[in-house]
């Protein structure tokens, strides 16, 4: 029997996927739309000492493993991968596929983080975790994102809306929900590129600051701000969020920024917005959760935390909505926009595609590689309701208890300008 028949044997992989292996074996159906090729022994080495996730991306990621045809596709077919029910089955699968010479020490990628300087959250370590991902290249990141630059969820008005459509209309979303007007003073924390600071000023008249702790993010949006002539009411600093001393703002916006938090300072995290607001103001927290609070929201040893998301941790939307009551606001609308990120999700995989040659010699095979497996695998997230993405409203009362709210949601987006 050769090793492609072990491994499909040995682990139930579907019949929907043909699995080839360096000793020449292959098996499952030939004209599978995807194929799966262990190129080498190291990729069973990658496996059996990491597990999981991590042992499979670290053998993607060094070239061991090799994924023919649509990388999502490939997921969904090894989404019921059984590596062994019992301790035998187990047993019997290491012995097969190479026992005690699979222990042997493999490379770990160098692009992954198994540790950052300082106290978890601290201003320092968030810095170094925030780097890691987002300073990577901006000429990157415009291949992926679209001329947008938003790295967030978009809102599709319509199925066959593009990606640029979609970034607008969640900006003007957002806008909406925060009741902009012109005048008002808007705080983005976490602004990324600058796409909501930009909107809020050029389509409301707002005068907004985002903060962002990526050097080259914030480099880019006030070029970015300059070159449209938004000098007058927009600005990006590279700053902590927690270091933002101007307060009574109108309006605050924080959209992906909660993910990057920590459990242990989302309370604080909401009672600094909270205190930054004037009364009858607004906050809209737009972030990435899990569908439930079951699980364990920090998985150390997975693939998103070693090479994408140092740190990061994704809390249930009930934890969110709690949090922010207990801290005193009063949350007006909520909503879950998870069918929209898988959307947003495959548009940056097709834009990853068209522009891989180029992407490689920018960021270097293995850094793209690591692009191409996290986007296809949170898209699958996505889909299969493993993470979700919610937005939810809150509104900070005055001394009367007044909210200043609409009796019903006026926020509806507009139509984009064509």
């Amino acid at each position: 029997m050769g090793l492609a028949d072990v491994l499909v044997e040995g682990t139930g992989l579907s019949d929907l996927i043909e699995v080839r292996a360096f000793d020449g074996s292959r098996a499952g159906p030939r004209d599978a739309d995807v194929a799966l090729e262990i190129v080498s022994p190291r990729a069973l080495s990658y496996v059996a000492q990491a597990g999981g996730d991590l042992g499979l991306a670290r053998a993607y990621i060094m070239g061991d493993l090799e994924i023919h045809g649509d990388l999502h596709t490939a997921l969904m077919a090894t989404s019921t991968l059984d590596l062994g029910t019992t301790l035998g089955a187990k047993f019997k699968l290491f012995r097969d596929l190479g026992g005690l010479k699979l222990l042997k020490p493999v490379p770990v990628p160098p692009e992954e983080v198994r540790s950052l300087p300082g106290r978890r959250h601290s201003k320092r370590r968030d810095q170094a975790a925030i780097a890691h991902h987002y300073d990577v290249s901006n000429k990157f990141y415009s291949w992926i994102l679209g001329p947008s630059m938003a790295y967030t969820c978009a809102v599709y008005p319509s199925d066959d809306a593009s990606l640029e459509t979609a970034q607008w209309t969640k900006h003007d979303l957002v806008a909406r929900k925060l009741g902009l007007k012109p005048g008002m003073r808007l705080l983005d924390v976490g602004c990324g590129w600058g796409g909501m600071v930009m909107h809020a000023a050029q389509h409301y008249g707002v005068k907004a600051l985002g903060v962002t702790l990526s050097l080259r993010q914030a480099e880019w949006a006030q070029k970015a701000i300059a070159e449209r002539g938004l000098s007058e009411l927009a600005e990006v600093r590279h700053l902590d969020y927690r270091d933002v001393t101007e307060t009574d703002f109108d309006a605050i916006s924080s959209i992906g920024l909660t993910e990057h938090i920590g459990k242990a300072q989302l309370p604080g995290y909401f009672k600094f917005l909270y205190d930054k607001l004037k009364p009858n103001a607004r906050l809209l927290n737009h972030c990435i959760t899990r569908p439930n609070n079951l699980e364990p929201a920090l998985r150390e040893n997975y693939f998103i935390n070693r090479y994408i998301f140092p740190d990061g941790e994704l809390e249930g939307p009930g934890y969110l909505l709690s949090l922010m009551t207990d801290t005193g606001f009063e949350v007006r609308h909520e909503e879950n926009l998870r069918e929209h990120y898988a959307k947003t999700l495959t548009a940056w995989s097709a834009n990853l595609d068209r522009h891989w040659d180029e992407s490689v010699a920018e960021v270097g095979l293995r850094r793209a590689r690591i692009w191409k497996l996290y986007l296809a695998g949170s898209r699958w997230g996505f889909d299969r309701n493993n993470i979700q993405l919610h937005q939810i409203l809150g509104v900070k009362l005055d001394s009367e208890q007044r909210s200043g709210m609409p009796l019903r949601p006026d926020w509806e987006p507009a139509h984009p300008p064509k």
